[in-house]
């Protein structure tokens, strides 16, 4: 079979398709025929990686894992011999974060736990754009004692034409929040079209310097300091960042900690973030039945141009989603 894999960290210019051999699934796995998958920012971080700290997890000199590729939606085409869960031809989708990645490939192979059954309707491609984003939007706007935004509450999304960013907007939106996007320029009237509020075009403008403050703000690649992201919070108001630089992700984890103790405002990094979770899948599953949420999806690449459509993410060109079809 065709997958893309790396040898070693750089540029999409790194990733090459290869032929490998099919793996077979053990006792409790699952073999799904790939339809669809969707390109994170989390896979352009790994390429690098960023944060660089990473390294230390995932390979000083080189990467360990060479396979590549989060979310995926496809078919099952076989199971081993424990599964209950699915059997031939069940239609699912998932996240193989947590199972060596390898969803940009003809097929994947992990534990029945990565996947569950695709959203009824909906096809494979719009599925695919699920399983990693989707879920880090929806507990990005949760704290760990399940707090979270209310009817009313002033919500700000940072990166809200990116991966997590449009369904951030849309689950805020559905919950009755004031929502205001940060973006681009050539980006605000896709922004607009999610639902968003207010537009704030980041090239003109930094929300820390304003006088607007916010019950809630959701960072999606941190650019600013903590400091400053606190004085755009209201009292008691949350900030949560998904990542970024070293620097700011130990800015959160220290610092928003050390505040967070002594301040009425929370401020750090979704270190309770569980990749996939059941009961999170189930909830956004109501939410696009109900039509509160729906995949952007900019473009799709064939599975042989998946180093074009890692560099058209990676060029931060893409509204939306960008999904590799196989």
């Amino acid at each position: 079979m065709k997958a893309a894999v790396r040898d070693r960290y750089g540029s999409p210019d790194v990733v090459e398709l290869v032929e490998v051999d099919r793996p077979v699934p053990s006792d409790n796995q699952v073999l799904v025929r790939v339809r669809a998958a969707s390109v994170n920012r989390a896979d352009l971080d790994g390429l690098r990686p960023r944060p660089s700290v990473a390294r230390l997890f995932m390979g000083l000199r080189a990467p360990r894992n060479h396979r590549v590729g989060l979310d995926v939606a496809g078919v099952v085409e076989s199971v081993g011999a424990t599964v209950t869960r699915f059997q031939p031809g069940d239609e699912v989708f998932g996240d193989m974060f947590v199972f060596g990645q390898g969803a940009f490939a003809e097929y994947v192979c992990a534990s029945e736990k990565a996947f569950a059954s695709m959203p009824s309707g909906m096809t494979f491609e719009a599925a695919a754009t699920l399983p990693h984003s989707a879920i880090l939007a929806v507990q990005g706007l949760r704290l760990r004692d399940s707090r979270s935004i209310r009817p009313g509450d002033k919500v700000l999304i940072d990166g809200a034409s990116g991966n997590v960013g449009p369904f951030a907007v849309q689950i805020a939106k559905s919950m009755g929040a004031e929502v205001t996007g940060v973006c681009s320029t050539d980006k605000m009237a896709f922004v607009r079209s999610l639902g968003a509020d207010h537009v704030i075009d980041y090239s003109k403008m930094d929300y820390t310097r304003t006088d607007e403050r916010y019950d809630w703000i959701l960072d999606t690649d941190s650019h600013h300091s903590i400091l400053r992201c606190r004085r755009a919070l209201r009292p008691t108001g949350i900030y949560i960042t998904l990542g970024g630089s070293t620097s700011a992700i130990l800015q959160a984890l220290l610092l928003g900690l050390l505040i967070s103790r002594v301040d009425d405002r929370w401020l750090g990094l979704l270190i309770w973030w569980k990749p996939f979770n059941p009961t999170d899948v189930a909830t956004l599953k109501e939410m696009i039945a109900a039509g509160k949420v729906a995949p952007m999806i900019d473009r799709s690449y064939p599975l042989s141009d998946v180093v074009e459509a890692l560099r058209y993410v990676d060029e931060g060109r893409a509204k939306g989603k960008v999904v590799i079809t196989v």
